[in-house]
Formats: structure tokens, C-alpha cells, sequence
């Protein structure tokens, strides 16, 4: 880890930075939002744009880094970040912030491929999982401690839209000043999605419903909190504590993965899931357990993407996890558009409060589907290691996830490699 920390100490802080600012803009655009008088229909549009973005941004991405270079490409990209976190404040409009969200994602999917690209580029065949642990780490504690910067000023007012704004303008100087020219960034060719359907079902349907429940606790638990009257320090702490149970969380269930059937840890994480969300859907007054609530759910939706790939990967050769890989991204990117707006009509119809009552319905249709898929098809034995990812992720670091998965399963990585997710686990 101290070899890693040496050689990629700039890169991770930069993005801490850029995690810190993005971990800002969700929670405080959801706030803002109740201020303007906005429902939780229109703050859905608004959180789709994000995704919608990013799944363009996988999309086009490539053809821009082969154009003009790695380093151009961040630099453009984090510029645009940054200038559309000023022009929130500008204008608090839905539309505004719809194409501003949109903008967002599209260039957080290419800084994502090239900060990933020159993290790859810097570690070795030893220790390129202990670097890609350390970055999920990096990743999951901005965004935490993102939440606390909510309490500096007034989310009505312009300051923490300033605040956003400038940490990714710090966040460029770390990083372009040390890191070297990245090798190319080349694509797989992609695997048709009946093909993915046709070798992993429950794969294919638990990363489309994990889709529509990372973009309600990860995106609308804010507008959850404004409706239910929360005041701002306890919005970001609800949001901190999905965020930490996700990190957590990674690790031990990781552990678990690579020694039990996987398809069995994925139906009763989901299962567990959906009977949590559905009791705090019936507790009249959530009180501090609404951050119980939050662990709970942040700390089984967050490792079931990087699960259910795992699970996929076992039907695979490994020379076909990389497409597969990336299929399952493109379903993930769906499921995150569409969850919006069923969460937003819900919670505009019914109120804040079936919140978890579609959380429960997801966790809930993914357990059934994978009881249902254990009654068609035996089980199979985990053939891959399981391998920290998380559903930002771009397909870089998805490809390297793949690498360590099989060297793990191999036996070719040190009896050291698994220092890093020990100390994870026990923190």
C-alpha cells in the first residue's frame, strides 16, 4: 500500500477532491430544490440527468481520448465541472440544472476512464488491487465527508455552489502536475445484451434493479429528507451513513462471496434488503434509526453491483468479462435513469415515506428473481474472486477489476494483497 501511496498520492487526492464536490452537489441540489418549491416529479428529471450523462459519456468517450489525449481530456472535462457548478446557483431552475446534471455525468464518466487509466498505468501486476481498493476507498470517503460541508453555509445562498466550484479547480492541480501520459485507451468489443440475458439473467436483472436503488439512496435520499421535514444536519448525516455502510460493508461481504454460493449471498442480502426497507416504511417516527436505516441499505446495495458481477463472471471465459462487464454497466446506467422517476411520481403521489417502500420492491423483485433462477439453473461454484467496484465505476476500472479477479482466483497475487481490505474491514 506504501508503494501505491508513493506513486499515486496526487492522482488519489485529486480525486478526493473532485468525489468531495461531486458527493456535495447531489445531497445539496436536493435541498435547494424543496427551497424553490420544486416536488419530488421535478427533482427526479433533475437527478436523471446525471445518469443519463454518464451512460452517454461511456458511450463517446473513447473517440475523444484517442482524438486529443488523456491529459486534454481531463482538463476540459473538469473545467466544464466546475463552471456547471457555478451555473446551479445562476439560474435554479429544472432546466437549467436537468442539462447542468447531464453536462456533469458526461464529464465524470471521462475523468472517471482517465484517472482510472493513469492509476492502472502506476501499479503493478502486485499491487494493482490494493490500488484499485484504495481508490473505492478515496472515492467513498469524499463523498462522506462531502455531507459535512453541507452546515458551512446557508444551501439557499451561493456559497456552497462556490465551494463546489473550487474544489474541482483545486482538484486539477494534484493531479496534472505529476501524473505521466497514460497509456491508450482502447475498447472492448461489446457483447450483445441477449448474449449477456442469455448467460446470466439474474446478472442482467439485479444490475438493472440496482440501477433504480443506487439512484434513490444515492440521489433522491435528499429530496427524501426535505419532504419529511428533516433539517439540513440531519439530511447529510442520512446521507453519510448510506454512503459509509457502502464502505463498510465492500469488504466483508466481498469475503463472503468468494467462499459461499454467490447466488444464495445475493438473494438473502436482497431479502434482508427488502423486509429492512419495508419495516422502516411502517415506523411512524424513524427518529436516529433513520440512520440505522441508511447504513443498512447503503451497506447491501452498494456491494451487490460488484456481487452480481462477480456471479456473471462465473459463466465466463475470462476473455469475455471485460464485455460482459461492460454490458452490465450499460443495464446499471438504465435502471439509474428510469429509477427517478418512479421514485419521484411515488413520492409526489403518495409521500416522502414510500421512499422505502420502493426500495423494498427492488431489493424485494431481485431476491425473487434469484430464487427463481436457483429453481431453473443449479448453482455454480465461484470460479472468480470477487473484486471491490463500485457502479461509478468507468470501464476501466471494471477491465482491471476483471485482471485481479482472476489473478486472485489463480492464487497469483501475495499473501499480502489482502492487507488492505483487512484494515477496511476492521475500521
Amino acid at each position: 500500500m506504501l508503494f501505491i501511496l508513493k506513486n499515486s498520492w496526487a492522482l488519489l487526492l485529486g480525486m478526493m477532491l473532485l468525489m468531495v464536490g461531486n458527493g456535495l452537489q447531489g445531497t445539496l441540489l436536493g435541498i435547494r430544490g424543496a427551497i424553490e418549491g420544486y416536488d419530488a416529479t421535478t427533482m427526479a428529471w433533475v437527478m436523471s440527468g446525471y445518469y443519463l450523462g454518464f451512460l452517454v459519456g461511456t458511450r463517446r468517450i473513447a473517440a475523444m481520448i484517442r482524438r486529443v489525449g488523456h491529459v486534454r481530456v481531463f482538463s476540459a472535462l473538469a473545467s466544464l465541472v466546475s463552471a456547471a457548478f457555478i451555473l446551479y446557483a445562476l439560474d435554479p431552475s429544472p432546466a437549467l440544472w436537468v442539462a447542468m446534471r447531464f453536462v456533469i455525468g458526461f464529464c465524470f464518466a471521462g475523468i472517471y476512464v482517465v484517472a482510472e487509466s493513469w492509476l492502472n498505468e502506476a501499479a503493478t501486476n502486485e499491487t494493482r488491487g490494493q490500488a484499485l481498493s484504495l481508490y473505492m476507498i478515496v472515492q467513498m470517503v469524499g463523498i462522506i465527508s462531502a455531507q459535512a460541508l453541507l452546515n458551512l453555509a446557508d444551501p439557499a445562498g451561493y456559497s456552497l455552489f462556490i465551494v463546489m466550484s473550487v474544489l474541482v479547480s483545486v482538484s486539477f492541480a494534484p493531479i496534472l502536475l505529476t501524473v505521466s501520459t497514460a497509456p491508450a485507451y482502447l475498447t472492448t468489443k461489446p457483447m450483445t445484451l441477449r448474449q449477456l440475458f442469455a448467460i446470466s439473467p439474474l446478472g442482467c436483472v439485479g444490475t438493472f434493479a440496482l440501477g433504480g436503488v443506487y439512484a434513490a439512496i444515492f440521489s433522491m435520499a435528499s429530496v427524501f429528507g426535505t419532504q419529511k421535514g428533516l433539517d439540513v444536519g440531519e439530511i447529510a448525516s442520512f446521507v453519510a451513513a448510506i454512503y459509509f455502510g457502502g464502505l463498510v460493508c465492500q469488504f466483508p461481504i466481498g469475503w463472503i462471496s468468494d467462499r459461499i454460493d454467490r447466488r444464495v449471498l445475493i438473494i438473502g442480502m436482497t431479502a434482508a434488503g427488502a423486509v429492512a426497507s419495508f419495516g422502516f416504511f411502517f415506523l411512524p417516527d424513524r427518529g436516529p434509526l433513520l440512520l440505522v436505516g441508511g447504513f443498512l441499505v447503503g451497506g447491501i446495495a452498494n456491494p451487490l453491483y460488484a456481487l452480481l458481477i462477480a456471479y456473471t463472471n462465473d459463466f465466463l471465459d475470462p476473455a469475455d468479462m471485460p464485455a460482459a462487464s461492460g454490458g452490465l454497466l450499460f443495464i446499471n446506467g438504465l435502471g439509474a435513469i428510469s429509477g427517478p422517476f418512479l421514485i419521484g411520481w411515488l413520492m409526489t403521489r403518495f409521500g416522502a415515506d414510500t421512499y422505502f417502500l420502493y426500495l423494498a420492491g427492488l431489493f424485494g423483485l431481485v431476491a425473487g428473481y434469484g430464487a427463481y433462477r436457483m429453481w431453473r439453473r443449479p448453482s455454480r461454484r465461484a470460479g472468480r474472486a470477487y473484486a471491490p467496484v463500485l457502479p461509478q465505476s468507468s470501464p476501466v476500472a471494471l477491465e482491471v477489476a476483471q485482471g485481479v479477479a482472476i489473478d486472485w482466483a489463480a492464487g497469483a497475487v501475495p499473501a499480502d494483497q489482502g492487507e488492505l481490505e483487512d484494515d477496511a474491514a476492521r475500521a
